[in-house]
């Protein structure tokens, strides 16, 4: 494998080029591992500020529209945006041309694709209790709660056994009830009350914005469902680091998201 601009693969720098021409496009990143690296906290989570500027440089640009679409709840995810980024974004024309989606793909600006009913609230709480009562007998896992979701985290568990047996023991008790939908992700376990899929999502956005075609960085196992729903020829899958995926393009790691932004953009502009 070759490498030409900005490090990136000669035979990735030919598709963005490819699809940077299409008359219509949307453009989007999973943000945990995409536009900001991995950290043991989530909430110590911050983007790349290249990312960022190439990303809203896109959404300025004719006939493009960008998303992020992220597992974080809707208004987290806004928060981990820098201030000056969310003015450009709200300063633009068109507002569709920037679109954040939270909850893996069900969490949309006006609020959920399907609306959360008080039985599934109350089955919400009930998972809670049980995923805190998990937390509490193995030190460093944690719980996040979320409107339609919990998680348990354990990448800060010590002992990969020690993580993988809390994982376990949500998996035989709350994530078997009926009602849930769970997500396996990167040392985390999400439990939802709702279904969810990033793949469904931008089925939405390509459908919303008439897109000629899509394209999609993601990093982790729930990307895979993003990934299996970008089939059109011109679409660009983008797996960044490691591991098994359906995506046909790869780069090493989330220092790069930024390079194949600015490549698109650059490429788009001219």
């Amino acid at each position: 494998m070759t490498h030409g601009m900005a490090g990136l693969p000669d035979e990735l720098t030919a598709a963005l080029r490819a699809f940077a021409a299409l008359p219509s496009v949307v453009v989007g990143s999973d943000f945990d591992g995409c536009l900001a690296p991995i950290v043991s906290h989530p909430a110590d989570a911050r983007p790349d500020p290249a990312a960022v500027d190439a990303l809203v440089d896109l959404a300025a640009l004719p006939d493009t529209a960008i998303a992020v679409v992220s597992g974080r709840a809707r208004d987290d995810l806004a928060e981990r945006l820098t201030p000056a980024a969310l003015a450009r974004l709200a300063a633009l024309p068109d507002p569709a041309s920037a679109t954040l989606v939270g909850s893996h793909g069900s969490e949309f600006d006006n609020g959920f694709s399907s609306p959360i009913t008080d039985e599934q609230q109350k089955l919400l709480a009930g998972l809670v209790t049980e995923l805190e009562a998990i937390a509490a007998r193995f030190p460093g896992a944690m719980v996040e709660t979320k409107p339609a979701s919990t998680v348990l985290h354990v990448r800060n568990v010590d002992a990969a056994a020690d993580a993988e047996s809390a994982l376990e023991e949500a998996r035989r008790g709350p994530a078997a009830r009926p009602g849930v939908h769970a997500t396996e992700g990167k040392a985390v376990l999400e439990l939802a009350v709702i279904e969810t899929s990033k793949g469904h999502a931008l089925d939405l956005l390509r459908e919303r914005t008439g897109a000629d075609a899509v394209l999609y960085l993601g990093d982790d196992v729930t990307d895979e469902k993003a990934f299996g729903h970008l089939r059109g020829a011109d679409d660009v899958a983008i797996k960044v680091g490691d591991g098994a995926t359906l995506a046909r393009y790869r780069i090493a790691g989330p220092e790069l998201v930024g390079a194949v932004l600015r490549a698109v953009a650059d490429f788009r502009r001219a």
